[in-house]
Formats: C-alpha cells, structure tokens, sequence
C-alpha cells in the first residue's frame, strides 16, 4: 500500500469512527436544548458537536484511550458550552437587569404562585419588554451552565479569583447543607442528572418557577459565602 493509500484508509476509518457516534452527539445536543430557550438552534449545537467530534476522530489514539466516546463525550459536549458562551450573551449592562429581575421576581413570588411576565416586570423596573426578554433569555442560557461559569456573572465574579477549586467547593457543600432535602434533590438533579426543569417538576411535584426561584438563592448564597 502506498502512502497516499494508507492515508486515505486512516482517513476512511477516522471518519467511520466518528460517524458511529453521531447519534450520540444528536441525543447530547437534544438533551442540552431541552434545558434552552427557544432562541437557541439545536441545529447550531449538533454542529458544533459534529465538528468536535471528527476532530476527535482524527486525533483518537485507542492506545491511550481504550474507550472513543469515553475519551470524547465531555469534550464534545465542552465544544457545545463554549459556544454558548461566545454568544455573549450576559453584557455589562444585561447583568444589572438580570439581577434586578431576579429580584423582582423573589419579591412578585412572596404573594404569588408563578413568576411574573415580561410585561409585569418592564412596569415594575421601568424598562421595555424587549429589554426585559432579552436579558431573562441571556439569564436561561445561562443556568446549563456549570456553576463555576454562573458564579463569575456579574460584576462580583471578580471574587473567584482569589478562590482555590478546593475551597468553592466545600463552601458549595456548605450552603447545600443548609437547604432542605428536597430542594438539595432540585441542585442535584439540574446538574448532575442534567434534567429540565420540567422532569425535576413531575418527579418532586414542584412548580417550575419554584424551581427556578431555588436555583437562584444556592447561586446567590454562594456568591455571599465567598465574599463577593
């Protein structure tokens, strides 16, 4: 065989190999855009997945990694994360309005069964609809995810410079630990069960917006803990 020829069929069996886990990467993007708002293409995210993937293929050296998508998976679905953060989505001024929006929604909540619509809000904080869309949008995206990229939103981020892996995650544990069963159950299912709020609400018999409300008070409490 000649060495163009032993190069093509490398070449054909790289790409098998990464045809073989398309379906996987179908089933990853479809999993990640279930927890989306609707603003976010699953069509984008398979892409970018593929295109991982076959990169991966051709670096994939089953002498050091005895399993393909052992070795791919968190790295595909990394590809797919980093692509939502290129979409910029949380700007300087979008920041402020997300967490006055959080705050308005806890204060609406305390008589209230639902989370408030756009247009409560844009009354409530004197800013258009759009605006108020906009940024609720930005602050959905960003609850996938991993909690580390949630901690640095906002101007406070700052303070997880001076914070060691080691140390976010005892104080992590620590203010889990102070949370009800239940709503530990909530944080453990979003992110480590990866499901959608909406399975987390049929298996706890919860309310999606109480969900949401949890969520954000652990992000919250954390952010404090660290002195941010």
């Amino acid at each position: 065989m000649t060495r163009n020829a032993y190069v093509q069929d490398l070449k054909h069996k790289e790409d098998e190999l990464a045809i073989q886990y398309l379906p996987a990467v179908k089933a990853m993007a479809f999993r990640l855009k279930e927890r989306l708002p609707s603003s976010v293409d699953f069509s984008d995210l398979c892409a970018i997945g593929t295109e991982e993937l076959i990169k991966l293929a051709r670096r994939y050296d089953e002498k050091l990694n005895d399993s393909f998508w052992g070795y791919a998976k968190k790295r595909v679905y990394g590809a797919m994360l980093d692509y939502l953060r290129s979409l910029d989505i949380l700007s300087r001024a979008s920041r402020k309005l997300v967490k006055a929006i959080d705050y308005a929604v806890q204060e609406y909540m305390l008589t209230h069964d639902e989370e408030p619509s756009d247009e409560e809000l844009a009354q409530v904080l004197d800013e258009s609809v759009e605006k108020i869309h906009e940024a609720r949008i930005a602050s959905s995206i960003y609850t996938v995810m991993p909690l580390h990229d949630q901690l640095q939103v906002g101007d406070e981020g700052a303070a997880l410079v001076q914070i060691e892996k080691e140390e976010l995650i005892t104080v992590i544990k620590k203010v889990l630990s102070s949370y009800k069963e239940r709503e530990q159950m909530i944080i453990q299912l979003y992110y480590f069960e990866e499901l959608t709020l909406k399975e987390i609400s049929s298996i706890l018999d919860i309310t999606e917006s109480r969900i949401s409300q949890i969520h954000k008070s652990v992000i919250q409490k954390i952010k404090e803990s660290i002195g941010a």
